[in-house]
């Protein structure tokens, strides 16, 4: 059987849009606090009954987490322009060997804004 799960995480970062028009309020420093989905496709084993341990994902998302908790995106490199559209593939990007059963990256920058990637559009060249 196939099956997804999911696991979300919270983060809080600082950044600003240097592409935007000038005035624009994104174009100054602030901050979010960020969650982030992380969702998983797999065979389920049927004798442990689960493809992943939720577990192994926390302590997947740590590592990424030890570089955006707490930060400026703007300083990360490869997130030079921290829209959720750049943070949501760059995410997938770096967990995509430790969790070769992530499918799509949720990233809510707010309770009602969010961009979702799946692996296929992130891992694109």
């Amino acid at each position: 059987m196939i099956c997804t799960i999911s696991k979300m995480f919270d983060f809080d970062a600082a950044h600003w849009l240097p592409h935007v028009p000038e005035g624009h309020k994104c174009g100054r420093m602030h901050g979010h606090t960020y969650r982030v989905e992380l969702i998983l496709s797999g065979e389920v084993d049927p004798a442990r009954g689960w493809f992943v341990d939720y577990a192994d994902i926390a302590d997947a998302w740590a590592a990424v987490d030890g570089i955006l908790d707490h930060r400026c995106l703007n300083h990360v490199e490869g997130l030079e322009n921290p829209t959720t559209e750049n943070l949501a593939p760059w995410i997938l990007r770096q967990l995509a060997q430790s969790l070769p059963h992530l499918c799509r990256v949720k990233v809510y920058e707010s309770a009602t804004t969010w961009c979702e990637v799946t692996r296929t559009e992130a891992l694109r060249p």
